[in-house]
């Protein structure tokens, strides 16, 4: 049996490194992020359809990430029309992945969205990563990608995190480094214990 674990958290919470941990302890990762990426790029399959409905944010034969960020701030009830897109595609990926690694012990799904789409109810297991509010605008301000508007208006499609760590199995904190790996070894350990039937 293989444990699949759904691995969330909201922006710059950590989640990125958390998901590098459990690699290193050989548990595939799939990243929705990577795998929406590869969908926009050339050859991906969703590329036609957004092409479709929003000519100007496709070029050269693939999504441009700016101009469809810049069309979703201007258009945001777009957004539902893109998840409906991506929904199905995405759904077909994490079974063709799970199939491609079913002799891991443990694979983890790391998916920003994870209860707001009800996927956690394709899991085993849940587990949430999270820092305090400073630190978090503090790691979004450092990356200097977004404005604070775009922050705003992401943050305001994601669960709080209050609610997502009640909602988790497991809880992973990243405010330093030897604590989210303390509790990435603890869920690891946990899950393929109880699996094997050994006492953690």
């Amino acid at each position: 049996m293989t444990i699949s674990l759904g691995l969330t958290g909201n922006m710059a919470m950590g989640k990125t490194t958390a998901a590098a941990m459990f690699a290193e302890m050989e548990c595939p990762i799939w990243d929705a992020d990577a795998t929406v990426h590869s969908l926009y790029n050339i050859g991906g399959g969703a590329v036609a359809p957004i092409a479709d409905l929003w000519p100007h944010v496709v070029s050269d034969g693939r999504v441009d990430r700016q101009n469809l960020k810049d069309h979703l701030n201007e258009h945001r009830d777009d957004l539902a029309v893109l998840e409906t897109v991506l929904r199905e595609k995405l759904a077909q990926s994490r079974r063709q992945f799970l199939d491609q690694n079913s002799d891991a012990k443990m694979i983890v799904f790391d998916i920003p969205l994870l209860f707001e789409k009800e996927l956690d109810q394709e899991m085993d297991a849940t587990a949430c990563v999270f820092v305090d509010h400073d630190t978090q605008h503090a790691r979004i301000l450092e990356r200097g990608t977004m404005t604070a508007d775009q922050v705003k208006f992401y943050l305001s499609k994601q669960m709080p995190i209050a609610q997502k760590l009640a909602r988790s199995d497991f809880r992973i904190d990243t405010s330093t480094f030897d604590r989210a790996q303390k509790d990435v070894h603890h869920i690891y350990d946990t899950l393929t214990q109880h699996m094997t039937g050994t006492a953690p």
